[in-house]
């Protein structure tokens, strides 16, 4: 992805009395990779918030490896909302480190992992997580 692409990067999640907050966390985690973000942690739920596009890096290397980039693209259009792409992962999933997109929030029991991505070219970073 272009260096000039400014992008904030925000990763929620609510964490239900039933849940460990620290497996919550690493599936969170899982997602965004090795890059830099912030943690904030309060009473049922977490968020992760980065600058840094290297945080997408593992998704855009899951949409290419597992050939789902046609699929990806459409939903992510769908899920753009000017400035700003919405994008719905599979806790479960996200446990296991795969990046598991969701067209709605029932699709993950649990609540989806909610990354939001504000950029003034979502075009551009739509383009690049579904490019091979």
């Amino acid at each position: 992805m272009e260096a000039s692409a400014s992008v904030t990067i925000s990763l929620h999640a609510t964490v239900s009395p039933s849940e460990d907050p620290d497996k919550v966390l690493a599936a969170a985690r899982n997602i965004l990779g090795d890059c830099v973000y912030e943690v904030e942690q309060r009473d049922g739920s977490l968020m992760l918030r980065s600058n840094e596009v290297s945080c997408l890096q593992k998704i855009h290397d899951q949409f290419r490896d597992r050939h789902v980039r046609a699929a990806a693209n459409r939903l992510l259009l769908r899920m753009r909302d000017g400035r700003r792409i919405t994008i719905l992962l599979n806790r479960q999933a996200a446990t296991a480190g795969v990046a598991a997109l969701c067209t709605s929030a029932t699709e993950s029991p649990l609540g989806p992992l909610v990354l939001q991505i504000e950029t003034d070219r979502p075009e551009a970073v739509i383009d690049w997580l579904t490019a091979y």
